[in-house]
């Protein structure tokens, strides 16, 4: 009740919209990076986010939407419309030599930016880009970029990797202690929706990509003083606390289980395998050290809940939110690189048990660190397993949709199964734009998805299934069944409607089923160019 409330209030505050209904909408697409499923507080978390809230308050929670697993592909896969291997992003951003796995966005597919830009669309990204440098954002369609070309960095150091695109606009100064990669994001946005103002009738598309709440995990002081004492209780309680709240909202069907506790698995040779610890069989140094790591996690969150209000509210006050139409989704599920006590000082393995001051520096400049598979167990819950794997706790995404004048539901949910391929087919559709069968010399692949417009209004998505592969980890969903199957694992088979958490493995009594969906797979695997496949792992992010 008190959720509800503060979520009205907040919504109260804003001003009354200006937009003229019929209008092409304005489009602003945010994503979140390695950000759990259950992350948002309006899908059952204890972190602050009132402002996405209020977006889903006003708009739609979607409950069964999928990413690809890990960020390239689906970054890959958000732009293009298209399976990330077809993109030729099949893997990170390495090249392989092989059609699906050349590391960068290939001349066969076309950006949401390019396909907006012909339909006379303004477009602008601000974020983390991750598809490499060549081609790079203004390559591929955005009149103005500001962000990161890589995968990740320290949040409070603007070089080398966060670049400047730019037409003429003059550069923001930061002193050194006052850049903080979040903020700059929400700054730059406000920027570019300035711009777009100018350009007259023309809307807008804004893909906006932060970095939070990827490793290293970096916060503001204050930020992490607001959840100094909150993880104290351990990730087994916080599971209990999120699935509660998770049935309490209608999120999930009351018959699904709180999966036990996730493990964790060997990458190479020098990480361990095992099953994350019961919270009170930790000793009181490592509780506080993780403690911290998540408050630390919390904090990144929460900064970007309030960077994306400061977007809405620009909108507000300039007549325009209520004709844009915003989605909020994540890259893929909480990340749990390498163990249950995460990593510090670069990609891994090494751990550092912080004790007594040094906990006071955790998260400041001079940290790096991860936060492990206890508390991203945590983040994916009611799920199992993480990023990398085609288990729902890896694919799974939060989808918020807002747009008032593109639909009459508020604060409704929508079961419909989508993906971030359907992100493409619902601009193209909204937008009134044109899907392209080439550009220049090159023959464009068609798109893979499906609007979600009906959705919007409560209708069915028509699909024969959805699929995926990762580093060896793949499934397929077709209806309620879902075959999954971890790297060199057997296919397994799962009920999704009785049983979306995957602990009831039905393979051996369903044969017939796990054949024809294997046979799917096989075929779509083909097609997509996941097949020939390179080596399946890859310890870079």
């Amino acid at each position: 009740m008190i959720r509800i409330v503060l979520l009205s209030t907040v919504l109260a505050l804003w001003p009354a919209p200006a937009s003229a209904a019929g209008a092409r909408p304005n489009i602003l697409l945010i994503l979140g990076d390695d950000m759990g499923w259950s992350d948002l507080g309006c899908y059952g978390s204890e972190i602050r986010t009132p402002n996405l809230d209020a977006l889903s308050q006003g708009g739609l929670r979607f409950t069964q939407f999928y990413n690809c697993a890990r960020c390239c592909p689906t970054r890959a896969s958000l732009l293009t419309g298209l399976y990330p291997h077809q993109a030729g992003v099949g893997d990170m951003t390495n090249d392989r030599k092989l059609p699906g796995y050349r590391g960068r966005l290939q001349p066969n597919c076309v950006t949401l930016a390019q396909v907006l830009k012909s339909a006379d669309y303004r477009t602008y990204m601000v974020g983390k880009w991750h598809l490499t440098g060549k081609p790079g954002p203004t390559e591929r369609g955005f009149d103005e970029f500001y962000g990161m070309i890589e995968g990740f960095n320290s949040c409070f150091q603007e070089n080398p990797f966060y670049t400047r695109r730019p037409n003429d606009r003059p550069r923001r100064e930061y002193a050194a202690d006052k850049f903080y990669s979040t903020d700059v994001f929400g700054d730059y946005a406000l920027d570019f929706l300035a711009d777009a103002r100018k350009a007259g009738d023309k809307p807008f598309f804004l893909y906006l990509a932060f970095n939070a709440a990827h490793f290293p995990l970096h916060a503001r002081k204050e930020d992490i003083a607001r959840y100094k004492d909150v993880y104290a209780k351990g990730w087994d309680k916080l599971r209990e606390e999120r699935y509660a709240r998770q049935k309490k909202m209608g999120l999930i069907d009351p018959r699904w289980p709180l999966t036990p506790r996730s493990g964790f698995e060997t990458r190479r040779d020098f990480f361990r395998t095992g099953e994350n610890p019961a919270w009170d069989t930790l000793d009181a140094d490592r509780r506080a050290d993780l403690a911290r790591r998540m408050a630390v996690y919390a904090a990144m969150v929460d900064r970007m809940d309030r960077n994306i209000g400061r977007v809405l509210a620009d909108l507000r006050a300039h007549g325009q939110l209520d004709n844009t139409l915003i989605f909020f989704l994540s890259d893929n599920g909480a990340c749990a690189e390498w163990d249950p006590f995460g990593f510090d000082g670069g990609s891994g393995p090494k751990n550092i048990l912080h004790t007594g001051a040094d906990l006071e520096r955790m998260g400041g400049p001079d940290s790096y660190h991860s936060y492990g598979s206890g508390w991203a167990n945590a983040c994916n819950t009611p799920f199992r397993l993480y990023k990398h794997w085609a288990h729902e706790g890896g694919i799974s995404t939060p989808l918020i949709v807002h747009w008032p004048n593109g639909f009459k539901a508020r604060g409704e949910m929508r079961k419909q199964v989508g993906h971030v391929i359907d992100i493409m087919a619902t601009c193209v559709d909204v937008a009134g734009a044109e899907y392209p069968a080439r550009i220049g010399e090159n023959a464009i692949t068609p798109a893979e998805g499906k609007s979600l417009t009906p959705a919007f209004a409560d209708r069915p998505i028509e699909r024969s299934f959805l699929a995926w592969e990762h580093e060896g980890n793949k499934a397929i969903r077709a209806g309620r069944w879902k075959a999954a199957a971890t790297h060199q694992g057997r296919w397994e088979l799962y009920d999704m409607e009785a049983d979306r958490v995957e602990m009831h493995d039905l393979a051996d009594k369903r044969q017939d089923a796990v054949k024809d969906l294997a046979a799917k797979w096989q075929i779509w695997a083909k097609r997509v160019h996941v097949l020939p496949n390179a080596p399946t792992e890859d310890k870079r992010r």
